[in-house]
């Protein structure tokens, strides 16, 4: 499997849902904490932006990782960074070449891609829930996701405010795989908007 194609399709997945926000959901919360559809929209803008740049350059500024602009056209700000990410990675013969992912640490693109492609697949869900869209991706998007998933520890010291991820949730044994990777990435695959 390359995964410069799953991740290119993961991308595909996630424009589905971003163009179907509407602006008067912009301010709609989200199943992340302290962020609203704008401020998720945002976020996966500064991370592709964040990824491309690393890509290409071996890191970025953390300026680079969290300060994507949305104007107002937020599909648009969303597109072109969809793009800066492909044609970053597009170079097959460096996949091994090493890049900075933020404060993660440092890993082969090959490696980077598969961070970048869950962050897709879960953002997609998130953005889903907010505007009560249906959301059934793929399931090997889902199974390349769940794979990395379940290797990020779930530690007080890793997990929780200001970290990437909150502590795992409890999901009932026979859920599908996609709420498994959203209870081990902290979600509540139950999430409720307050607005409902």
């Amino acid at each position: 499997m390359d995964i410069r194609d799953l991740d290119r399709r993961a991308g595909g997945v996630l424009g589905e849902v971003v163009m179907q926000v509407r602006p008067e959901q912009l301010w709609f919360p989200t199943p992340c904490p302290d962020w609203t559809v704008r401020g998720l929209l945002r976020h996966i803008v500064s991370e592709n932006e964040g990824f491309a740049a690393a890509a290409t350059d071996g890191s970025a500024p953390v300026q680079t990782w969290t300060g994507g602009r949305l104007g107002d056209n937020p599909a648009g700000a969303y597109r072109s960074s969809n793009v800066r990410i492909a044609d970053a990675f597009a170079d097959g013969g460096a996949l091994d070449r090493l890049m900075e992912v933020r404060e993660f640490g440092t890993f082969p693109r090959r490696i980077a891609l598969t961070f970048h492609q869950l962050d897709c697949v879960v953002h997609a869900w998130d953005l889903a829930k907010a505007i009560d869209i249906p959301y059934e991706p793929p399931a090997d998007m889902v199974e390349a996701a769940l794979t990395l998933a379940r290797r990020i520890p779930d530690t007080d010291a890793a997990r929780g405010p200001g970290a990437a991820f909150e502590r795992g949730v409890k999901v009932p044994g026979d859920a599908s795989e996609l709420h498994v990777l959203l209870g081990l990435l902290g979600r509540n695959p139950d999430w409720v908007s307050p607005l409902d």
